[in-house]
């Protein structure tokens, strides 16, 4: 099994969320907890601090991201760091935070939420879409796993606890059906967290737990594992000039003790293109 090697060394009590800019040629990354944004530009490393929780990005043109945090979608620059407020998330729930969250193909922003304390059942799954979102599912305890298939029309996503991915067909407009069980991860006692999928439509899941990122063939068998140090894994990315390298970043949040090597980002080769991560239209 390829094993990873420390990218930053940077502790995150929750790592989460990595988005490799394809126009910038950059890495960001959230520390979900510790409520910052951080990224690499050459070997300077850089943050951004908010006053409540952020955990997922997606890039919109070479100096702009949309962030989702705890009660809201954000425009923010990258150069100045200033944020204009785009669409309430759950402003009204104080329980809850945004999650996991990806660009799809057709321009919109999946964004995941869930209860601050993974209270069951009390987070959702959304689409910002063309200055709207819709709510696409509730009863999500901790959302996840969110990415898309190369040509468009397959999503993914997880809700953990379940033990479960799941895949759902997309429309023209990057609207779902119904979803149905793509892999079950019950039988090895594994929880995905954050996903993502390569060139070759191969999805590559973040075990909580675990000290992995797997990669599932089309049909969700298990083709092979990079192994991390940071054992709860949680979200990968592709990135570099080619897009073969892994990412993946990790947490503290519930270890005991925990060593040096949780809570930072690590790196791979990933022996396989990624997909360029796709730009969200607002």
């Amino acid at each position: 099994m390829t094993r990873a090697t420390l990218c930053d060394s940077r502790n995150c009590e929750l790592g989460e969320g990595p988005l490799w800019h394809p126009l910038r040629g950059q890495l960001f990354w959230f520390d979900i907890i510790g409520r910052k944004l951080l990224s690499i530009q050459g070997d300077t490393p850089l943050e951004w601090s908010f006053d409540e929780y952020h955990s997922a990005a997606g890039w919109v043109d070479e100096t702009t991201l949309i962030l989702a945090s705890e009660t809201a979608l954000w425009r923010f620059d990258i150069e100045t760091g200033a944020k204009e407020r785009l669409v309430d998330l759950e402003a009204d729930n104080p329980v809850t935070r945004s999650n996991d969250g990806r660009a799809d193909p057709q321009g919109g922003f999946w964004i995941g939420t869930m209860g601050k304390a993974a209270e069951p059942g009390a987070g959702a799954i959304y689409r910002y879409y063309k200055g709207e979102l819709r709510k696409l599912w509730s009863d999500i305890s901790i959302s996840n796993a969110i990415c898309f298939s190369p040509d468009g029309k397959t999503a993914y996503f997880a809700d953990t606890p379940k033990q479960t991915i799941m895949r759902v067909a997309l429309d023209a407009e990057g609207w779902p059906g119904t979803p149905e069980l793509f892999i079950d991860l019950a039988p090895e006692g594994l929880f995905a967290d954050g996903a993502v999928v390569d060139s070759e439509g191969y999805l590559w899941n973040a075990q909580w737990g675990a000290g992995r990122v797997a990669r599932y063939a089309p049909d969700g068998s298990f083709d092979r594992a990079i192994a991390v140090d940071g054992l709860h894994t949680s979200c990968p990315a592709f990135g570099g000039p080619d897009l073969t390298t892994l990412y993946a970043t990790t947490a503290r949040e519930g270890i005991t003790n925990p060593d040096a090597a949780q809570g930072r980002l690590y790196q791979a080769p990933a022996g396989v293109a990624g997909q360029r991560e796709h730009q969200v239209v607002l």
